[in-house]
This record gives structure tokens, C-alpha cells and sequence, in this order.
């Protein structure tokens, strides 16, 4: 799978155990921060990754910082801001980025001399954003569609360093061809240069066979694994809130926090009554 099993950015081995369920796109609307918050009362979601600019920004903000939930920054680079007040130069830099990463399916991984300030502008302003809704710089991002791994962003080192980066997707040999295999492995060396990676990175879906997930989760009881989700998908949503996913994780419970904790220490529970 090309599995990073060290904190290569402290030198600190990462903590043993750890199932983190990621819910993403807090704030996008008020319907996909409801159905997220549901699965944070029930247990079933650890922590969220964060949209600025967004329709329900500000709400989800206040919300997490009422209820203590773990929220790290979503960069987005790809979906129209919508929030009511709009940042035009933003909206300008942006619409250039997305245009260029909407165009093949290569060009994430194409460098764009050309863009290099709209890239650095989007992530500077989303970073400040994140910052005034929530009291602080995020300490952990992603990106919306996994375009924060695009080499406009790798390769210039606009991710701050010391934070927890989501790294590629996690594939056994066979899943992929041998080069999509190597190109993700070599990403993630890059990003553990800078940066602190989970061991593992997983989506929820596909729900079946039910022996995906139970294999994903067997590697938590000695790895660390983020489980990423979108509980604004129907599927999704019913397998957090009905109970299915506790059914498989009987013998690894869900992680509390996303953080990345030393053996010995211990994670607070947020408050989500």
C-alpha cells in the first residue's frame, strides 16, 4: 500500500490503535451540517473537516466551538464559495484553479507555473478564514476532492509545517495499476517531509461486501486509520445513525478526537449534548 508507519515530521512513532472517522464538508449547507452533527451525538463520527466561505460556515463554526469538536480545515479550490458575502478577488482566483483542475483528469497532477499565486492566495485566505471562525490556525487540512495532493500545492509547500495532512488513498497491490500505486507512495513520502500522516486513509463507501470494512478496521487495533465520509449521502448517513458501523467495530471503537495522540495520553470528549 506504500503505508507511512512513522511521524517522519517529529520522529515520534504514531500512536498504535486508532480508528478516526472523518465526516468532510462541515459548513458546505445547514442539511449537511445537521446530518454530520447527528453522527457526532451518536458516537459514530470523530471529527469533521471544515469548509470556509461556504453557506453554513458560520454556524458550524459556532457550533464546534459550543460543542468542542475536532475541526480541521476542508481547502476547497474546486466548488463556487456560497456563502451570502463573497470575497471577489477569492471568487476570481478560484474560478481560474478550478477551471484549470475541472479540466482533465491529469491535471492534478500537472504543475501550473502560471497559477502559482491563485493557489497561494486560495490557501493564505482560506487559512485566515479558518483562523476568525474558529479562534485559531486548523492544526490538521484536506481538501475538498482530494485536490490539496494537486502539485500545485505539493510542490510549492503552501501546507503549514508540523500540521496533520490527510495523505492518498490506501490501495493493496492488485487494487490499482503499479504506477497509480507508485505515484501515490511517492506523495506521501513527500508529504511526510513536512507533515504528520495517519497510516492508513480509507473511504466509507463501498458499504459492501461488508468484509471491506471489516478488514479496514482490523488494521486499526495496531495502526492508526482515518475512515473519511460523507453523511450527506443517503447510504452514508443511515450506516453512521442506524447503528451499522458500530456492528463492525465492536472489537475497535471509534476514535473521540482526530488528534494524533502519544501512547499514555489521553483525548477529551467533546461535549455534544
Amino acid at each position: 500500500m506504500g503505508i507511512n508507519t512513522s511521524m517522519k515530521s517529529t520522529g515520534e512513532p504514531a500512536q498504535r490503535g486508532l480508528l478516526i472517522v472523518n465526516a468532510d464538508d462541515w459548513g458546505l449547507d445547514h442539511n449537511t451540517t445537521d446530518h454530520i452533527m447527528e453522527c457526532l451525538v451518536r458516537g459514530a463520527v470523530s471529527s469533521v473537516s471544515a469548509m470556509v466561505f461556504m453557506e453554513d460556515s458560520e454556524r458550524a463554526a459556532a457550533l464546534a466551538q459550543e460543542k468542542g469538536i475536532d475541526a480541521g480545515l476542508h481547502l476547497n479550490f474546486t466548488t463556487a464559495f456560497s456563502a451570502p458575502v463573497r470575497q471577489s478577488l477569492l471568487a476570481e482566483h478560484q474560478g481560474r484553479v478550478s477551471t484549470f483542475l475541472r479540466r482533465t483528469r491529469f491535471s492534478q497532477v500537472t504543475f501550473h507555473p502560471g497559477l502559482m499565486r491563485s493557489f497561494e492566495y486560495i490557501v493564505a485566505t482560506q487559512r485566515e478564514e479558518f483562523a476568525r471562525l474558529y479562534g485559531a490556525e486548523p492544526k490538521r487540512l484536506d481538501g475538498h476532492h482530494h485536490m490539496h495532493l494537486c502539485a500545485n500545492v505539493l510542490l510549492t509547500g503552501l501546507l503549514p509545517t508540523g500540521t496533520v495532512i490527510r495523505r492518498s488513498f490506501s490501495f493493496r497491490p492488485g487494487e490499482k495499476s503499479f504506477g497509480n500505486r507508485l505515484y501515490r507512495h511517492v506523495v506521501d513520502r513527500i508529504l511526510a517531509r513536512r507533515h504528520r500522516l495517519t497510516d492508513y486513509f480509507f473511504s466509507l463507501p463501498p458499504l459492501a461486501p461488508p468484509g471491506r470494512l471489516e478488514g479496514i478496521f482490523s488494521l486499526a487495533h495496531r495502526s492508526v486509520v482515518e475512515l473519511e465520509t460523507h453523511p450527506r449521502n443517503p447510504g452514508e448517513y443511515r450506516f453512521l445513525t442506524e447503528g451499522g458501523i458500530f456492528g463492525l467495530a465492536r472489537s475497535c471503537p471509534i476514535a473521540r478526537r482526530y488528534d494524533l495522540i502519544l501512547p499514555g495520553t489521553r483525548s477529551v470528549r467533546p461535549d455534544l449534548s
